[in-house]
């Protein structure tokens, strides 16, 4: 069992955990995730880390409620433990000076950039980073980004907060600033969002690192519900991933297989909210947002 040390709301559906995991945060790198299982009979999920103390052996998830299980976990509240938590897993974020590198980030996936953020701002490079929500509740993480980065860039869908826009208007408003070249962009997000990214940098010939975190399901390779098409070759995103070159990402074909188990997680969700013990729990831990 994994202690919970602290559990607060980020931003609507979206939940900041600290888990007490020590061997996990004494090997942690950017880019890797966990697999979590809530309990002994539920499903196991991959989460990104995004932070973790080696001091204190505590590692940090940042969890948004899209489905039964993630619903589950969000209603855990400080005290409470996590059933298993298995990592790290997957190839962790290759660090290098690039120059000027733009980290892209939409809703959680704000929480992949932010400990590639401080790993490039080590070895030298300037690190710009802009990051989006539908309106200002749902940007996240943007102090602790402005901790590591040169400059953060908030951007709403509806003008509520800092650039009136999606995040790819702003990542081209810095590409087209010639005083400043932009040399490297890393973007994590919904997968639309990534695959606009990649079409804001193919003419430049930018190198484009997509986080495919989204597409993973068990995480270790063995079910192949992570396949995803790169430069014309089969990849599976939690073993050979999860960051590929963004201008060889067939997103089309991730688009689809993002949608396979579609009927599998409905049923789960109905049969959660059928369970009075989880919902009453999930009722205690929204109060807190209120």
């Amino acid at each position: 069992m994994f202690k919970i040390c602290e559990a607060k709301w980020l931003a609507p559906q979206v939940r900041w955990f600290v888990v007490e995991a020590p061997r996990v945060a004494a090997r942690h790198r950017p880019g890797h995730f966990v697999i979590v299982r809530v309990r002994e009979e539920g499903e196991r999920i991959p989460l990104t880390i995004a932070d973790s103390d080696a001091s204190t052996g505590t590692i940090t998830l940042v969890v948004q409620v899209i489905g039964a299980t993630t619903e589950r976990l969000c209603a855990s509240q400080t005290g409470d433990s996590i059933r298993d938590v298995v990592g790290p897993l997957g190839r962790p974020t290759e660090i290098e000076k690039f120059g000027h590198v733009v980290l892209v980030g939409g809703g959680v996936g704000t929480a992949v950039i932010y400990p590639q953020a401080g790993a490039l701002e080590e070895v030298g490079n300037k690190v710009s980073a802009v990051i989006g929500g539908r309106s200002k509740p749902y940007v996240i993480m943007e102090e602790e980004l402005r901790a590591k980065c040169d400059i953060v860039y908030p951007c709403t869908d509806d003008g509520s907060y800092g650039y009136h826009g999606f995040v790819t208007g702003k990542l081209q408003e810095l590409i087209d600033d010639k005083s400043d070249p932009v040399n490297a962009v890393l973007t994590a997000g919904p997968v639309p969002m990534m695959k606009n990214v990649a079409k804001v940098t193919r003419e430049k010939r930018i190198l484009t690192i997509a986080s495919l975190n989204p597409i993973m399901v068990d995480g270790t390779g063995m079910c192949g519900g992570c396949r995803v098409t790169v430069g014309g070759k089969q990849k599976f995103a939690c073993v050979d991933g999860p960051e590929f070159d963004a201008h060889e990402v067939d997103f089309e074909g991730l688009t689809d297989r993002l949608i396979a188990y579609r009927e599998q997680e409905k049923r789960a969700w109905d049969r959660t909210h059928e369970d009075r013990e989880h919902m009453c729990k999930l009722a205690a831990a929204e109060k807190e947002l209120k």
